[in-house]
Parts: C-alpha cells; structure tokens; sequence
C-alpha cells in the first residue's frame, strides 16, 4: 500500500528514470555473470565497479539537491555525511579482517597492532555484527547532522553563513580523523578489506551484488524524494527555499521543515558512502576533503538543481569527464573542472535537464505556430 502510493507519487519522467536505474543495475551485473569474457556483451568487473561507483556518487548528489534544490540550503558539507557512513562500513569490514591481518590478531585491526592499542576501542565494539554497521551507517550521519542542524535553523543562520558553517565541519573533521588517537587509521584510514557478510569484496559476484544494491538504493532515493517533494510537505518546503520570512509570518515553523529534509539528506549520503566503501576497497580522511562537498554541489548544478533527476545525470557526466581526463590528460582536469563550473553558471543556470526541456518547449511552440 505504502510502495503504491509512493509510486503513484511522482510524475511520469521520474518513474521512468527510476526503472532505467533499476534495468542499469540488473542488467549490467547479469552480462558480467553469464556471459563468457569473449563476449561482445560481457561486461569486465572493473567496469561494474566504476558504475557502482558512479550510483554511489549519483546517490549523494541527490541527497545535496534534496536540501539545496528544494529548501535553499547550500551545503558544502555533505562530504562528512558520506565519509561517516563509509568509515562505519569500513570498521565492520576491518572486524571481518579478524586473524587473516598482517600482524594476525584476531581482534585487533593491523594499524591498532601497528600502533600499539592493547585492547579495541569502545566504539569499534558491535561492528563486527553487520545489523550493527548498517544502523550505524544512518544513525551516525544522522545525528551529526540534527546537532547542526538544531542549532543552526534555530539560530536562523542562512545563506553563506550556514555554508561556510557545514564547510568548516567537514574541514574539522577532516583533521580530527587524521589523527592517529582516533582509533580509525589515521592517515592511512582502512583498507585490504576481505569479505563481506561472507563473501569475498574481490569476487566478481560480490561486486555483480554492490552493483546492483547501489541503483536499487538509489531508485529507492529516488522513489522517497519524489515522494518528499510532491507531498505537501514538499510544496511547504519549496516555499521556504523561495520566501523564507513570508513562511514564518504566515506561522509556519520553518526550522522543522528545514530540519528533517538535512537529516534525510545526511541518512542518504551515509549510505551512499557505505555502498561506495567496499567497491573502491579504502576509505580515509580525504573522503572528508571541503573539495568533495563542492564537486557534489558542481554535479547538482551540472544536472539541473531541483529536479531530483538531473543531479544523478550530472554525476554521472562529471565522473566520468574525470575518470576519462584523470587518464588521458591529467593535468588539465582541474582546470576543466573551473571551466565547467564557470559555463554552467552562464550559460546553463538550469543544468542540462533545464536545456532539454528548454528545447523542447520551443520546439513545441514553433511546431504550433506552424502554418497547417
């Protein structure tokens, strides 16, 4: 009943965009897992893992457009979110490491050996349980972002006061977990995972499945924000984005609207990070890198913000002009990233989705005042 309504929810461009996320992530694992490597069609691990990637990526630039596109908050922070969920991935994976390590404890991650813990810290304690992780995976972004968020919507900090804000919380944290007494790997953060829930993260089906959870958890994200947007609560949203103070003299209580879609959007990209851990085998402080938050808010703006489908098109265009770039010219990607951010604020202020419908609208129009 909930699902029907769900789907009944959303207009028709983004129902069929859900079912193309959904065929993307069913029908690229089943070519990799039944078709022989000389195949045409067969399609290597190492490209399911980029696209796993990719959907992970797609995923958190759905959660920034959830809370910029639609409530007005520019965050450039939703890279702490990600990050969080990653590492909490990554200390149940650490946990499956057990006696197979360098230094074979069977309790211990390596880099604690290394640095001479004599017994595991009290937070790693229920990682080795994966309900456990995947709680974690939405509970730890979600309550950093209700502590900002509480104090900084109820101290009606806006505009490029809250930006800076969440930008100065990923830094922070950033630091905070380069730090060796943190007890999650410091500089080098996690890595040689080797199974999850019993399988090994190297085997071909392994990363067929995390392929294939990651569009379904994006369709999902797709499925709840429409859900979200197109509800009244959402239409109350977007006239918070567009007259703030109007929404507050008409008594509405706009720090509780803007307090749910941040925590929404921190739960998503928590997992998003979760699913993105064990496909790139690593995670560390630079996942909390400021530049990420800004390349996730480049990736809505690219694909057109407020419109739940272009932030996924943008990530993946811009991921893929940098996986492509980063190979072939790698020194010029930086500056095509400018270039990029630069024409999309001048020319294309509503994103590539913006420009399609812009054209179709005058097409539309040209082909009715078309003599007949």
């Amino acid at each position: 009943m909930i699902t029907r309504f769900l789907w009944q929810g959303m207009g028709r461009n983004l129902r069929l965009f859900v079912l193309l996320v959904l065929a993307i992530g069913i029908v690229l694992p089943l070519l990799n897992l039944l078709m022989p490597p000389a195949s045409a069609f067969y399609v290597p691990a190492w490209v399911l893992q980029l696209i796993g990637k990719y959907l992970c990526y797609a995923s958190l630039a759905l959660a920034v457009d959830l809370v910029w596109g639609y409530c007005g908050i520019l965050t450039l922070g939703h890279a702490a979110f990600f990050a969080l969920g990653g590492y909490c991935m990554g200390m149940y994976l650490m946990r499956q490491i057990g006696s197979r390590g360098v230094y074979g404890n069977p309790i211990l991650p390596d880099f604690m050996v290394f640095l001479n813990y004599k017994e595991l810290p009290w937070f790693w304690h229920g990682f080795d349980q994966f309900w456990f992780a995947a709680i974690m995976v939405v509970l730890v972004p979600s309550l950093l972002a209700l502590a900002l968020g509480w104090f900084a919507f109820r101290s009606r900090v806006t505009g490029v006061y809250l930006s800076i804000i969440t930008q100065a919380m990923t830094f922070a944290l950033l630091l905070a977990f380069f730090r060796n007494d943190m007890g999650l790997g410091g500089n080098n953060g996690m890595t040689d995972f080797k199974d999850i829930l019993g399988f090994s993260v190297q085997a071909d089906g392994t990363r067929a499945v995390l392929c294939f959870a990651s569009a379904l958890v994006l369709a999902i994200f797709l499925v709840i924000s429409g859900a979200v947007v197109g509800s009244r609560f959402g239409k109350a949203l977007t006239a918070v984005r567009d007259a703030e103070s109007r929404m507050r003299f008409l008594g509405y209580r706009v720090e509780g609207y803007k307090l749910f879609v941040f925590v929404l959007s921190a739960a998503m990209a928590g997992v998003a990070g979760a699913l993105y851990v064990p496909q790139v085998g690593i995670i560390n402080p630079s996942e909390f890198s400021p530049g990420n938050s800004i390349e996730a808010v480049l990736w809505v703006a690219v694909g057109g913000r407020g419109t739940l489908i272009g932030p996924v098109i943008g990530a993946f265009l811009v991921n893929f002009g940098k996986t492509w770039l980063t190979g072939a010219l790698p020194e010029v990607w930086l500056f095509a990233l400018g270039a990029m951010f630069i024409a999309v604020t001048l020319f294309l202020p509503k994103g590539v989705v913006g420009l399609w419908s812009q054209v179709r609208t005058r097409g539309a129009t040209r082909k009715a005042r078309a003599p007949a």
